[in-house]
């Protein structure tokens, strides 16, 4: 159970074992290769910016988020940032260890001089939609398109 504020910090090649951990709890599948994957291109790219935190309690990772910069990439002229994973773990949940965590890629992404931090929602996941629009979060005048392959 928490007992405190929870310490966030740059994420680390050791800390795979329990991201994968809490996304297993949270999501129900196992995508160790996703994420070993993801953390290796942000710790060996020399081009790009290890965004993605983790919040430890007593030395135990509780919560991640990761995301990345991108500097006109897309087509978009001014830097811009993403969040495409955020997990907390079951017991630290409701606790405001995803909250915390946010705030801190949003203080981080402002001191790299991100405009814009953009994410994708499943239409129907109501709570992380909440949960973005209570940290300001709005619909993106973008639009998500898709090609669903035979």
């Amino acid at each position: 159970m928490p007992s405190g504020t929870p310490k966030m910090r740059v994420m680390k090649r050791q800390d795979l074992d329990a991201v994968v951990a809490i996304d297993r709890l949270v999501s129900g599948q196992e995508r160790r290769e996703y994420y070993q994957r993801k953390i290796e291109s942000m710790l060996n790219n020399q081009h790009n910016i290890n965004s993605s935190l983790v919040a430890e309690e007593g030395g135990r990772i509780v919560g991640f988020i990761m995301g990345d910069v991108y500097f006109g990439e897309y087509g978009i002229p001014e830097t811009t940032a993403t969040i495409d994973t955020l997990g907390v773990h079951p017991e630290y949940q409701k606790h405001g260890v995803a909250s915390d965590l946010l705030d801190q890629f949003v203080t981080n992404m402002k001191g790299f001089g991100v405009r814009k931090i953009y994410t994708l929602v499943n239409w129907d996941d109501f709570s992380l939609e909440r949960f973005f629009s209570r940290h300001k979060f709005v619909p993106s005048k973008r639009i998500n398109l898709e090609l669903a392959l035979p």
